[in-house]
């Protein structure tokens, strides 16, 4: 293919990704979690503090990359910000994941980075968590630029893409804290792939054909070491910029190596997110719920055949042209990464669907190549048009998925990118509140009590932001009085103590959170006698 081939088709899968990515980013209620995101980013925002929480939030990549974003639209302040606000920076690293695919068209070919570039602009999954304001698309980029950066490095040791590999290395332990469970499948990965290509082999016997094995090997000890504390010194001015807020906080570095105990934790007592070793491959590979069948199969079977080729005349020996070296390493490197990353990650009982981006990007490139290859290797020019055929049906199988998971049932249950996902009825819950504020006599500063467990007041606080007395409290006892509280929001649990102790001066209303929970809405009736005649 030749390079301006190659630009027009990558420009191409580009708008494509733009397309599904950007379009209707308000379409999805907001999901408890990016409404937890978005209250700690508006404290950001307004105040310019940011201190890591290494028990309820992973780490600050996200926050300190929203702004830009919010300084763009001229929002200052958590009341001012949007849905499209937010979720555009998540989207703006699903492109950017796209393009990081130029970088593997030297290892790969540019047959496979396309390829590989169009499956990556129609997965569903990837598609659908690019839309969603939490960390894992920012952590899926820079997870795919350390596996990148690393894989030149192995290739070509330099001081430069050992320093690359170190920042992106720092992006993601900054990210979040499964950072570890990437570096130890890369690092894996290269290493497996290095000796499966013979590639330390060649490199000696090249020194020793020059002479002064000894000093050879001594002078590049001493280069490796010197690109190794290169990398890890980027990694660590990475990561303390972002944990200690710009040095403002060194302390805070610390608590991000303490975190991870809280992380294993929950790994081994996983409760409500306690999900079988086959959650993520079932996932990806097949599920059907009310009539919708949900599959990337084509990708994983591409995948499949791709690690084929890759170890296809594995004993043979490896050339001493270092790109036919290369040729072989990225395939394997590749296919290493993602089955001990998909491996660790199933093992561990505690799974969100969103987990599987990280190493659904390594099986992405490997099914690119492996489609790549057997374009080449079909046996005719019409068994290539038939191949052709294929993929292109394959592809809009996957644009039409896309289309459903994030534009026709973006919040419906048989999804299965849902995910404890807030429902529209909540808006309704929304829509009844700022209703009843603006023909409240105190507007905005109506006294709202909610009287709920924390996963059950979220994400009020996020739709409820631009009302300025609104309460939390975990049970009614704790609320003390409702005399002269207009307005009660209820979860079940409460709402029962609640109809005994305000009897008949409230109406009651009931809303959908999320499957099978249900909040209750009290408000007095004096209130909704004047909503019922202003309205």
């Amino acid at each position: 293919m030749s390079r301006t081939a190659f630009c027009t088709l990558f420009l191409a899968v580009l708008i494509i990704g733009l397309a599904f990515r950007l379009g209707r980013l308000d379409l999805r209620p907001m999901h408890h979690d990016e409404a937890n995101e978005a209250i700690k980013f508006g404290v950001l925002l307004e105040t310019g503090e940011y201190h890591y929480d290494k028990n309820d939030h992973h780490g600050p990549t996200l926050y300190y990359l929203t702004l830009p974003s919010a300084w763009a639209r001229g929002q200052k302040s958590l009341a001012a910000l949007d849905e499209w606000t937010l979720r555009v920076v998540p989207a703006a690293f699903g492109l950017g994941t796209i393009l990081l695919l130029a970088f593997v068209a030297k290892g790969l070919g540019r047959e496979a980075a396309v390829l590989s570039a169009l499956f990556v602009a129609l997965s569903p999954v990837l598609t659908y968590y690019s839309r969603f304001y939490i960390q894992e698309s920012l952590f899926a980029f820079f997870a795919l630029g350390f596996l990148i950066t690393l894989g030149r490095y192995a290739l070509r040791p330099h001081a430069g893409s050992a320093l690359a590999a170190g920042i992106f290395a720092g992006l993601v332990y900054a990210t979040k804290e499964t950072s570890i469970i990437i570096f130890a499948a890369a690092g894996a990965g290269c290493v497996l792939a290095l000796v499966s290509t013979r590639r330390i082999c060649r490199l000696t016997h090249e020194q020793e054909r020059k002479g002064g094995k000894w000093d050879a090997d001594a002078g590049r000890v001493r280069r490796r070491t010197a690109h190794a504390l290169t990398g890890l010194s980027g990694a660590v001015f990475i990561a303390v910029i972002f944990y200690s807020s710009f040095f403002r906080y060194p302390g805070e570095i610390l608590e991000s190596v303490r975190a991870f105990q809280g992380y294993a934790v929950r790994g081994a007592e996983p409760g409500f997110h306690a999900h079988p070793w086959h959650y993520y491959a079932q996932m990806l590979a097949f599920s059907r719920s009310g009539g919708l069948v949900w599959t990337e199969g084509m990708v994983l079977a591409l995948a499949l055949i791709g690690m084929g080729f890759a170890f296809k005349n594995a004993h043979a020996k490896t050339e001493p042209n270092p790109a036919s070296a290369g040729q072989r390493f990225w395939p394997r490197y590749l296919c290493f990464y993602s089955l001990l990353a998909a491996v660790i990650f199933s093992v561990i009982r505690y799974k969100t669907p969103w987990n599987v981006l990280p190493f659904h990007i390594g099986f992405i490139l490997l099914a690119g190549w492996g489609a790549a290859e057997l374009l080449k290797r079909a046996w005719s020019s019409l068994g290539r048009k038939l191949l052709l055929i294929l993929l292109l049906a394959g592809c809009c199988h996957l644009g039409i998925q896309n289309w459903n998971a994030n534009y026709r049932y973006p919040a419906d249950p048989r999804n299965p990118f849902v995910y404890a996902q807030t429902s529209p009825d909540f808006l309704r819950l929304v829509k009844r509140i700022h209703d009843l504020s603006a023909v409240h006599p105190e507007g905005v500063d109506m006294l709202i009590k909610v009287v709920a467990a924390p996963y059950e007041q979220w994400p009020l606080p996020w739709y409820l932001r631009n009302l300025r007395r609104v309460g939390y409290w975990i049970d009614a006892a704790g609320a003390g009085g409702f005399d002269g509280v207009p307005v009660i929001i209820a979860s079940q649990e409460n709402a029962g103590v609640l109809e005994s102790v305000l009897g008949d001066r409230f109406q009651a209303e009931f809303y959908g959170l999320r499957p099978d929970v249900i909040l209750t809405v009290f408000i007095d009736r004096s209130l909704w006698e004047r909503f019922l005649r202003e309205r």
